[in-house]
């Protein structure tokens, strides 16, 4: 089979999400359909009929265990913002530093990584680029602020979601994907502060500022590869943006500002995501609780076709329990159902999106296009490292979603790298940095985000000033896989 004919349902993708701009419920489905054709075509009808009964009983049972990761997300994020949680919160932040551009690295970086890790699926960006606007930024820098300040931590977004989906597709021990990831991200991560605080200053950057701009990035990642390390890709966006930000805000806060008594609410609005914390770090890092509660597994095979989860040692279920528990805890369980009906609403598009996303990616495992596609790959040698970023941040641009990206090029990225004998682990790594970092460039997330402060028409301008620090950290990275693939 040629490698074109290979590429033709991805192609088909692409193009139909960045130049026709459809959903990517739509566009995945153009792509499924492309590659029935050529499977089927390629291979003859012989088989056609197990290939898609298998295909499709795949991509439905991980399609159902990613949902039971966002669900309980969802659930949360909608508690958190009928309560007022997330506005105080916010609101606290700004009380920390009299220095605006203090405030703008609080919002951007610790409020958007910790929102990021705690909901994703675009509520960064929405909940911080409008108080952004509110401190004095402009709606063009204060998108771009809101996009390129949570843009690490996408990795590990909505407690994990994108790094689980390359977990289920490729059965990677989630600790050590999830530390080589962060380990890709450290430095870039770093330049990223940086490119934020200048950014949101309007003079080239005095050493005072880049001091506190490293500081907030060692304060976030710190924290975030020690719990990579010790606990898998659940927590180190959600525990490395809490952790981090309770540092950076101690050393940060102005002995001029007023104090205000915010200890009422204080662990009440944080009490979610600390059980969450809690529950996960308990179910990892104690053998015995973590052998108990992985060893109960709901699985299927059939006909070389498999699928399955550990229920009680799944993250939705722990996500589940912080959140139901928080909640009666706090005295807001009366809000749980208002907040599932919402989450359910917002959940359609998204579980269509991927149970047509993961079809075309088992499809093209199954039909032996992801095959030839490494094979062509692998012509760029001991240079595949170096590029092996801007595949994730391709899937990134046009799907507007990291875990789509990593649905649709997990499986190229570790055929690549076993055809270049490679490790697989870190190409899933590499995989996974560009994914995020494409965020801040992707056109749905510009233009989702330019609709909350009111800008029309000016996707491009904040285009402009994410696209350069993108295309940096991607190149940063991708030296990174380099120099480690040696």
């Amino acid at each position: 089979m040629p490698s074109a004919l290979a590429a033709l349902p991805i192609l088909v993708v692409v193009l139909a999400m960045a130049v026709l701009h459809w959903r990517a419920a739509l566009a995945g489905a153009a792509g499924l359909c492309v590659a029935l054709v050529v499977v089927l075509g390629s291979s003859g009808s012989s088989g056609g009929g197990l290939l898609v009964a298998g295909v499709a009983a795949e991509a439905a049972s991980s399609t159902l265990t990613i949902l039971w990761i966002i669900l309980p997300a969802l659930v949360i994020y909608e508690v958190q913002l009928r309560s007022g949680a997330l506005e105080r919160m916010r609101l606290a932040l700004t009380r920390l530093s009299d220095d605006r551009a203090v405030q703008a690295l609080l919002i951007a970086w610790f409020f958007g990584l910790f929102m990021e890790g705690a909901a994703g699926f675009g509520t960064p960006v929405a909940l911080a680029a409008p108080l952004l606007v509110g401190l004095g930024f402009t709606p063009v820098r204060a998108v771009a602020l809101a996009l390129l300040g949570h843009a690490a931590g996408v990795s590990f977004g909505a407690v994990g979601t994108p790094a689980l989906a390359q977990i289920e597709l490729l059965g990677l021990h989630g600790s050590q994907l999830a530390a080589l990831t962060m380990m890709v991200h450290a430095l870039p991560l770093c330049v990223l502060a940086l490119w934020v605080m200048r950014l949101a200053t309007d003079a080239p950057l005095t050493r005072r500022h880049a001091g506190i701009a490293l500081l907030a990035a060692l304060c976030f990642l710190i924290p975030a590869l020690l719990l990579a390390w010790l606990a898998g890709p659940e927590l180190p966006t959600l525990g490395g943006a809490l952790i981090g930000g309770a540092i950076f805000a101690g050393v940060m806060r102005s002995r001029h500002l007023p104090r205000t008594d915010e200890r009422n609410w204080r662990l009440a609005d944080l009490a979610p995501y600390l059980l969450i914390v809690a529950l996960v770090l308990l179910t990892r890092l104690i053998p015995p609780v973590q052998g108990a509660l992985s060893s109960l597994w709901l699985g299927w095979e059939w006909s070389g076709f498999s699928g399955g989860f550990a229920p009680l040692y799944h993250p939705g279920t722990l996500l589940a329990a912080g959140l139901v528990t928080g909640a009666l805890l706090t005295g807001r369980g009366a809000l749980l159902g208002p907040a599932i009906g919402a989450a359910l609403r917002r959940l359609t598009s998204v579980a269509l999106a991927l149970l047509v996303m993961l079809a075309l990616a088992r499809l093209m495992v199954h039909g032996g296009l992801i095959a030839q596609l490494a094979g062509a790959a692998s012509q760029a040698g001991a240079l595949w490292p170096l590029l092996s970023p801007f595949i994730g941040v391709l899937g990134t641009f046009v799907s507007g979603s990291a875990t789509a990206s990593n649905i649709l090029f997990t499986d190229f990225q570790a055929a690549t790298a076993r055809a270049l004998d490679l490790p697989v682990v870190l190409m899933a790594a590499a995989q996974g940095v560009g994914a995020a970092i494409g965020n801040a460039i992707a056109p749905h997330n510009i233009i989702a985000g330019a609709a909350t402060v009111g800008l029309s028409g000016r996707d491009g301008e904040v285009l402009a000033r994410t696209l350069i620090p993108a295309l940096t950290y991607t190149a940063c990275a991708g030296i990174i896989v380099f120099i480690a693939s040696r």
